[in-house]
């Protein structure tokens, strides 16, 4: 028997945790973000998916279960470089220290910067998910069904600080500290004020701001609380069961720890149960692998992926890999990607066998859909091939002669609804991944190579024998031809080589380079490639 799902293990380890708790009506579970710039691909990974995907597997045990996703939009703009540089015309200097949500919109298309940054993420977690996800913000928590807990905490400040303290190092706060963070009524800043008191009958605070000297009166309503405790309420108000949490709040006596005994010895209640997640990073330019960052801008979010990949892909990644393992994001590999997904597909219909991981890659598979496998299984066109195919058809019945093609060189049979919608995506997200990622794949086969391409080939006859090699091909594939490309080549030097290939990329776009041989070929109808590599034998004949 193969290995068991680590999904599976964490479930059945959760919901022993949740039996011991006592039965509920309904648990909570819940993930937090701060909408501080950029919201990147890596977001979805612990605080949505790995979420979402122990909700489905214990609603499918009988539980019932509500998903949120709380974002922190009253937290400090801090001002950070890329931050800063998101504003074209400049001037971001002046919002620092303001809430998130306070922070204007850098583009000025929508109405601050919350709501921009969360435009290319919030729209589309229904992509990646089965949905069934609740949005709620701090900001809105303030006003409502936070304000209890906000003096809740004023009244046990003493006890609060006792504890925050055996975690705050040599920086204790001092005796008199109240934890309630309002937002400067002149200079807009929530990270610079001091509350000096608090007056229960009207809920307002007294405070003193330390970067403009200003002082006033506020309501709880319109600021914050020390991030901790901040925290702490989450769990508190909302009653989560579950949070998964990264690692940055995962070391012993860390973020996660002391909030964990503020929740029990400060304000008497269980704190939920967790599981700590790595962070996942994205390989950049020149092979550097940097860790996705919101407010360094660093990463690319769940729009820029849907455009070259479908959700499917990416939960694949996420879900076959342990939570506690780093994950490298290579937009470049997005074929591979496909590759595993595809050979996973194949074990999950019984098509291939995979030894001890058989088990495993159908379960990851089967967790890998936003809401159900296929019933039989899909047509699985390359996604190198078709890249290549897409950017070489005409836009009228481009999806109708797509499917003509790939049908003759074999890479689909008969389409079913599912596999007509997975290919009308692929020959978009390819072309666009193409044209944003891979220019080196891009490619254009014109009607006749101007004259000055031909007149720069130079050997034209070992053209004509390569296009008589190529003609007695009988299955037009990729792998036969490159096999006659191999088998063409052997005997020539790699000058003669080189100069075969320039020849060749002459004749067949007009230009001495282009995509990989074999690739281009097999997307291009047979009869044309031989005629248009015989031709510069013909004119100089």
């Amino acid at each position: 028997m193969g290995r068991r799902h680590w999904i599976d293990e964490l479930a059945d380890k959760i919901a022993s945790e949740l039996e011991k708790r006592g039965k509920k009506d309904f648990y909570v579970f819940n993930g937090g973000l701060s909408v501080s710039g950029l919201q990147h691909i890596g977001r979805l990974r612990g605080e949505i998916i790995l979420g979402e995907a122990i909700r489905r597997i214990l609603e499918q045990r009988g539980y019932r279960i509500k998903q949120l996703l709380t974002l922190y939009t009253q937290d400090a703009w801090k001002g950070k470089k890329g931050q800063i540089e998101a504003f074209p015309g400049g001037g971001g200097d002046r919002y620092k220290g303001w809430p998130l949500i306070k922070v204007p919109d850098p583009y000025g298309c929508h109405a601050n910067w919350v709501e921009h940054f969360w435009s290319d993420f919030g729209p589309y977690i229904s992509e990646f998910t089965d949905g069934n996800i609740e949005i709620v913000d701090t900001t809105t928590m303030y006003k409502t069904i936070f304000k209890p807990f906000v003096r809740e905490t004023i009244q046990k400040r003493s006890l609060v600080r006792e504890i925050v303290n055996k975690y705050r190092g040599r920086n204790p706060y001092p005796e008199n500290w109240i934890p309630f963070e309002p937002i400067c009524e002149r200079c807009g800043r929530i990270d610079k004020t001091k509350t000096l008191s608090y007056d229960p009958k009207t809920d307002t605070v007294e405070y003193v701001c330390r970067a403009c000297g200003y002082k006033g009166t506020r309501s709880i309503e319109k600021g914050k609380l020390n991030w901790r405790i901040e925290w702490t309420g989450v769990w508190k108000v909302l009653r989560v069961d579950f949070e998964p949490y990264g690692k940055d709040h995962a070391a012993p006596g860390g973020s996660r720890d002391s909030c964990k005994e503020l929740a029990e010895k400060a304000y008497n209640f269980h704190s939920p149960l967790g599981e700590w997640y790595e962070w996942v990073s994205i390989r950049i330019r020149r092979g550097q692998v940097s860790d996705m960052s919101s407010s360094g801008f660093v990463g690319i979010t769940p729009k820029q992926w849907l455009e070259v990949a479908h959700p499917h892909i990416l939960r694949f990644l996420y879900l076959s890999t342990h939570p506690h393992r780093k994950i490298v994001v290579d937009i470049s590999r997005i074929p591979q990607y496909y590759e595993e997904y595809y050979r996973a597909e194949r074990v999950y219909f019984g098509l291939e066998d995979a030894g001890e991981d058989t088990e495993y890659l159908k379960r990851t598979y089967e967790l890998s859909h936003p809401d159900s496998p296929p019933e039989k299984p899909p047509s699985q066109p390359p996604y190198t091939h078709v890249a290549l195919l897409a950017q070489n058809l005409p836009s009228k019945r481009k999806f109708e002669i797509a499917v003509e093609r790939l049908k003759r060189t074999g890479h689909i049979g008969e389409l079913d609804d599912y596999s007509k919608a997975w290919l009308a995506g692929l020959l978009e997200k390819t072309v666009r991944w193409v044209e944003l990622y891979m220019p080196q794949l891009k490619y254009k086969v014109p009607e006749e190579p101007p004259e000055q391409a031909y007149s720069q080939i130079q050997d034209p006859e070992r053209l004509y024998r390569l296009a008589d090699a190529l003609e007695e091909i009988p299955s037009w594939d990729e792998q036969t031809i490159k096999q006659t490309l191999i088998e063409f080549g052997r005997d020539l030097d790699s000058q003669e080589r080189k100069t075969l290939y320039r020849d060749f990329y002459l004749a067949l776009l007009g230009k001495p380079s282009g995509p990989r041989a074999a690739p281009l070929l097999a997307v291009l109808e047979k009869d044309f490639v031989v005629k248009r590599l015989k031709r510069p034998s013909t004119q100089t004949g």
